[in-house]
């Protein structure tokens, strides 16, 4: 990291100063700390807690910030600055590479940067729309279908990368023109020419995991408006030509472990910001009050991002219940996190969102339901949930449970996709929604009553169906995770399958169903390839963490789905038949990249799949989410086009 770069970072952090001046001393002292307060969550890491090898590679203002501003400050209740100064030394100090395993790939050398330099473009020309561009995360009604890509179907099995851009904690890009916008959880917000990569401008305290949303707006100076959701709970829109900000909402949550992890929705002259939370982590210590989130969603004006309404979808209302064994108060209902962007439907005048799980044993009908929502008042119009008592928190399913563990403990079965509004031939619609559990639903819009559902993978905590699914004029196309029933296949032969011979794991891929019915049009297994990234060894049940899951958002051109898996393949998939037309390793080789970092290596497809515009294929390998697996420390934007010209 360059002097430059690492200023910024510890502007967005500032308490992280002492870090320079005292880091070995202050890495013993980390290790002290880290082994009292964190170690049972991180080393070796459970359930969605990230582990200590996967802390380990980042920067270190990050980790501060998190025990400071966000989701970890619960945990972090009574450490000083020089404490959290002092984990977060000793966790940076930790990246070397873990002992190998039986079966697994040779390591490969993590890049001497993790951010790069910004190479800035010699000129930028003002934003000029075509019809090529992927403005927001799901396009039209969230289907995640590029109707013009300025390519065909007969191009893709020739696709080569152009160029590749490397960064810590990527997000999905939009394209609009040759303009591509991203964002990216160490807080730089990047505009890139999408024809070579290239630095258009940088705001570098906008630590975000949303895709920017660009819109046509005279709120903007340049007409051009960008939005994301931050970090910190805010909203922010900038002027999509020169970086400027044009407002800051205030924080849409008190509580520092709420967050935002869905796309803000721009629809006409307002923004619909979905809430998300990690209190299913925070409630694992024993004086936190679990729990009191209600996932809601947020309207802003686009004007100036002052809030119009504020809607949780948890109707009943929060109350005290019963002390812990600890003796803290514990209340509820709480939970149905909203992690995935809104879709708007503006002929009904509804803004349509998926919920999470529940966090207490206080049941609620908002958690794990499709919901509907009165775009101007914010009125819950309809909400149908599909799985009740889902109560979960992170740890349950340890041998020694937390004391704020829900009884009886839930799947775990979020909605972790955006809802897609389908338009059938006959003149009905229908909207569609897939869950962790492996099911795909469709409900009537205008009732919410469901019309048919879909079981295509057995489901788990971070199987089934989890970024997105999307569709075309005529198929919905599903992406099955089933992760867990993956370790089990890969620990299997060592005799160390915490299931075997129970049942044989279901497999991942990919499915085709018809939007009407739900019925199986076609399915392909997701391929047993060589799989080139270490991934993490600090989880026991990972195998090595080469699984082949089938976690990310698929993406649709004409003719073409385009899916990855978690083993670092990218596919392309005739969109009739299934039939693989192209596959590309992204973990075989290593990227010298525009922003400098040399020998970046690949790693795990997931999160939101690819953006398609322009005659390109853009997408971030080495995600490195829940299933702490592939993240290689940095990620890589890859630029695809044909034969990489």
């Amino acid at each position: 990291m360059t002097f430059r770069i690492w200023m910024a970072a510890l502007a967005a952090a500032a308490v992280a100063a002492p870090l320079a001046a005292h880091a070995q001393g202050a890495a013993a002292a980390g290790e002290t700390v880290f082994n009292g307060r964190c170690k049972g969550c991180h080393d070796p890491a459970i359930d969605r807690a990230p582990s200590k090898a996967t802390l380990s590679t980042y920067p270190a203002a990050l980790i501060v910030d998190a025990l400071t501003n966000g989701v970890m400050k619960p945990m972090a209740a009574g450490l000083s600055d020089e404490d959290k100064a002092a984990v977060a030394a000793y966790l940076t100090s930790q990246g070397a590479a873990p002992a190998p395993v039986a079966q697994a790939a040779p390591r490969r050398p993590a890049p001497a940067a993790n951010v790069g330099v910004d190479v800035k473009c010699a000129a930028n020309p003002p934003i000029a729309a075509t019809p090529t561009d992927w403005t927001s995360v799901g396009l039209h009604e969230s289907h995640r279908y590029q109707a013009d890509p300025g390519l065909k179907a007969a191009d893709v099995p020739k696709l080569k990368v152009k160029w590749s851009f490397a960064m810590s904690g990527g997000s999905m890009p939009t394209v609009i023109g040759d303009w591509l916008f991203i964002t990216n959880r160490s807080g730089k917000f990047y505009a890139l020419d999408s024809n070579t990569g290239c630095v258009r401008w940088v705001v570098s305290d906008v630590a975000s995991r949303t895709t920017p949303m660009i819109v046509k707006s005279p709120v903007s100076p340049s007409g051009w408006l960008t939005v994301v959701g931050v970090r910190d709970r805010t909203a922010r829109a900038f002027d999509a030509q020169t970086g400027k900000e044009i407002w800051k909402s205030p924080p849409l949550h008190a509580n520092p472990v709420v967050g935002i992890t869905g796309t803000p929705l721009v629809v006409g002259d307002q923004v619909f910001v979905p809430l998300t939370s990690g209190e299913e982590g925070a409630a694992r210590q024993p004086t936190y009050r679990c729990c009191y989130f209600q996932g809601a969603v947020v309207a802003l004006d686009l004007k100036t991002g002052q809030k119009q309404w504020y809607t949780k979808v948890i109707p009943e209302t929060l109350h005290d219940t019963h002390p812990n064994a600890a003796g803290t108060m514990q209340q509820g209902p709480a939970g149905a996190a909203i992690w995935s962007a809104p879709t708007a439907d503006p002929k009904r005048g509804l803004v349509y969102v998926t919920t999470g799980d529940s966090y207490t044993d206080v049941d609620t009908k908002g958690a794990d339901a499709v919901v509907a929502m009165d775009m101007k008042t914010g009125q819950i119009k309809w909400s149908t949930q599909v799985e009740s008592k889902d109560n979960f928190i992170v740890g349950c399913t340890d041998a020694k449970k937390p004391v704020n563990c829900p009884s009886p403990d839930g799947p775990d079965y979020d909605f972790g996709a955006s809802p897609i509004l389908f338009h059938l031939a006959g003149g009905k619609d229908v909207l569609l929604a897939g869950q962790k559990s492996g099911i795909a639903w469709g409900l009537n819009p205008d009732t919410g009553k469901v019309l048919w559902h879909q079981k295509v993978g057995g489901g788990s905590s971070l199987g089934g169906i989890e970024w997105g699914m999307a569709a075309d004029n005529k198929r919905l196309y599903v992406a099955n995770a089933d992760t867990v029933n993956l370790i089990d296949e890969y620990l299997r032969p060592m005799g160390k399958s915490p299931v075997a011979e129970k049942e044989p794991p279901s497999s991942p891929g990919l499915y085709a169903l018809d939007p009407a019915t739900g019925k199986v049009l076609w399915k392909v297994a997701a391929p047993v390839a060589p799989c080139h990234y270490q991934g993490d060894r600090s989880r026991d049940r990972s195998g090595g963490g080469c699984i082949r899951a089938e976690s990310q958002a698929p993406s649709v051109m004409p003719g073409v789905v385009f899916s990855g898996t978690m083993d670092g393949w990218f596919r392309a998939y005739d969109a009739a038949t299934g039939k693989i037309i192209w596959a590309d390793s992204t973990t075989d080789r290593h990227y010298d990249t525009v922003n400098q970092v040399k020998n970046q290596p690949g790693g795990s497809m997931d999160g939101l799949g690819a953006a398609i515009a322009g005659g390109k294929v853009f997408v971030m390998s080495g995600f490195n989410g829940a299933a702490n697996t592939g993240g290689n420390g940095t990620n890589v934007l890859l630029a695809y086009s044909v034969d990489g010209k």
